[in-house]
């Protein structure tokens, strides 16, 4: 039976797609935007650029000094962030319903007027914060940068989801002011956007409100549509061995998956949950409890709708325990499971898995609006959220089965190793 979340959708003139969920339970609103543009949108010499946004999104506009931003709505008692992901980047507030204006008017003044703060100093400024948040999560962290090896082995360094949002340092330090404004231009118009507006305010003072402070915005060209990164599974074993001075050795292997939208990738997802999905899945059942070779083993999908999305499998070994028994573990359990597919018990257990972590998502305001925008941005249909459950118990032990035979294999995947240096060993091998 499917949900039934209150969803009313309206277009402004100016092509702004908003959705609005009224919520009169507690008296929070959460403000979500999603713009559609993620590092899969960059082109050759700008990669970076979406993150970029990100940070200088919350340097001020015409009408909101550098920092203000912030302060004025944590003023009110908000909680706010973006992020930047491969499909698109997102911005979004919660607070008490009264600030639901200050909101909505902060949001609309960076997307009309933002590049009036975008000078030379700022964006200078910006670079070096994101060069520093670079070489914490990614440099300087351990394993931090497992994610950017492992997307340029499977896709390589021309594909849209062959670079991660963080971007080249190098493509950041040649953008020029004209370089980020003409970025901007492009993609960060109200015909780009969803504006999801959820809790406690009726329907009608909701579209009202967004009418009020994003009507004027003119709409922008139709931006180029992102490349297509339509792809099958990975043919063979591409790897990357990393000797570093990490905590553990680990593998974490790769695979390409299905697009997102389709009941193949919430097979391929479900197929990587049974292996990897909680205690009870095959592989902590295996390598944590009864080998007792792994620490730890963790997986799952990552869905994209560029053409293809991917998944991985990640075993820490445990001190003393050669990793070579850990990777090959892992390469038969994922043999196993496209030879003899999963039983119905497994498959019943995985999917109300999923069920649950699909309700607790929706549980909240802003949780459900970010998957509003989610839905209204990436497929066009917000209404998804109240049908996604009913997808996914759709599937069945032969789909599952058939995906994971053709995508999730032990010789179709990308994968990177960490092993601790020895007495014989030293540096980085490649």
């Amino acid at each position: 039976m499917p949900l039934t979340y209150p969803i009313a959708e309206q277009t402004l003139d100016n092509g702004l797609r908003v959705v609005v969920s009224s919520d009169r339970a507690v008296p929070i609103v959460s403000v979500n935007l999603w713009y559609d543009v993620g590092s899969r949108h960059e082109p050759p010499g700008l990669t970076g650029f979406a993150h970029l946004f990100e940070h200088l999104m919350f340097q001020g506009s015409r009408n909101v000094e550098s920092g203000q931003h912030f302060a004025l709505l944590e003023a009110v008692g908000a909680s706010l962030n973006a992020t930047t992901f491969f499909d698109r980047t997102n911005y979004f507030e919660a607070l008490p319903s009264g600030g639901l204006d200050l909101a909505l008017w902060l949001e609309a003044d960076r997307m009309a007027y933002l590049l009036d703060a975008v000078n030379q100093e700022n964006l200078d400024n910006q670079r070096d914060v994101v060069k520093e948040e670079k070489r914490q999560s990614y440099d300087n962290r351990p394993y931090g940068d497992s994610y950017e090896r492992l997307v340029r082995l499977a896709f390589g360094d021309s594909h849209p989801y062959g670079h991660m949002t963080i971007g080249s340092m190098a493509d950041l330090d040649a953008a020029t002011v004209e370089d980020v404004h003409a970025f901007f231009r492009t993609h960060y118009g109200p015909n780009n956007a969803v504006l999801s507006i959820v809790g406690d305010v009726a329907e009608e003072d909701a579209f009202a409100a967004a009418k009020r402070y994003f009507g004027h915005i003119p709409a922008i060209p139709k931006p180029p549509a992102a490349p297509d990164g339509t792809i099958g599974p990975l043919q063979g074993v591409f790897r990357d061995d990393v000797v570093e001075d990490v905590p553990s050795d680990l593998v974490t292997m790769l695979f390409r998956l299905p697009a997102d939208g389709t009941p193949e990738l919430d097979a391929g997802a479900l197929a990587l949950d049974v292996l990897a999905g909680g205690q009870s899945s095959r592989l902590n059942r295996r390598l944590v409890r009864d080998e007792q070779i792994a620490q730890s083993v963790s997986g799952g999908a990552l869905p994209l709708i560029g053409g293809v999305s991917f998944g991985t499998l990640t075993g820490i070994a445990v001190e003393g325990v050669e990793l070579q028994r850990v990777e090959d573990a892992i390469a038969e359990e994922v043999e196993k499971l496209a030879a003899e597919g999963v039983t119905e018990e497994e498959l019943l257990t995985v999917q109300a898995q999923a069920e649950r972590d699909w309700l607790e998502q929706l549980s909240t305001c802003s949780g459900r609006a970010d998957e509003l925008s989610h839905h209204a941005l990436l497929f066009g249909d917000p209404d998804r959220i109240n049908r996604r459950i009913d997808d996914i118990r759709a599937v069945t032990a032969e789909q599952v089965q058939a995906v994971a035979a053709e995508w999730i294999r032990a010789d179709r995947r990308a994968q990177v190793t960490y092993r601790k240096p020895t007495d014989t060993t030293d540096g980085e091998q490649q």
